[in-house]
């Protein structure tokens, strides 16, 4: 789930802090990541974490410092060979409009060409800030089955109400898609969807 980040966290305000610096993660930034995150789980807005489970997935996440200080935090999880998701992605408030945001998603998207990922997804509340950020919003069903540990464990598991955004990197690799426009000219991009085989009920056996 992605955190409360407002349309204008793309651009840098005036006053925006001058010494910002992406990297990757270290163990010494799981517990800030934590802070970060499961603040926003305290108002229902991102899955809180735990440590175990920050430790096992820091390889994941880039992180955006400014004079010691972690002010957002975003990781890129990969499905499939051509497919990431990018999630975990959170900001401190006080640095919302200084371009925070922006920074982490220009980060983890060159992460993930430099893997050469073909797409990369998120489900978010903000579709506005990812819209200026190059991404398309698709139908939830066109997407690639989503992590079934987190969405089993979400309180909205039920009654979803994140919108699926998609960046396509190599259009060229895609391979055999179905594009739409829409109104504005967005293309939606169909997605192989998991097709479960048929259950067969076992048939009763027949008295003779």
């Amino acid at each position: 789930m992605i955190s409360g980040l407002t349309e204008d966290a793309v651009v840098e305000h005036a006053g925006t802090l001058r010494d910002l610096a992406v990297r990757k993660a270290g163990m010494h930034d799981i517990r800030p990541i934590l802070h970060l995150i499961n603040g926003y789980a305290a108002k229902g807005i991102m899955l809180p974490r735990t440590e175990f489970e920050v430790s096992e997935d820091i390889r994941d996440f880039s992180v955006v410092v400014s004079g010691g200080r972690l002010l957002g935090c975003g990781a890129l999880h990969f499905y499939t060979p051509t497919i990431g998701e990018i999630r975990s992605l959170a900001v401190a408030e006080e640095s919302k409009t200084h371009g925070v945001g922006r920074r982490l998603i220009e980060a983890l998207v060159r992460e993930a060409s430099g893997y050469s990922l073909d797409a990369v997804f998120a489900f978010t509340y903000v579709a506005e800030f990812f819209r200026k950020m190059g991404f398309q919003e698709v139908e939830r069903g066109e997407l690639p089955l989503k992590a079934w540990k987190d969405c089993l464990r979400c309180p909205k598991f039920q009654c979803c109400d994140e919108t699926a955004v998609i960046r396509i990197l190599r259009p060229e690799h895609w391979g055999e898609v179905q594009q739409h426009l829409g109104e504005e000219g967005a293309v939606l991009i169909q997605f192989p969807v998991l097709r479960l085989p048929k259950r067969t009920e076992p048939q009763a056996d027949t008295p003779k």
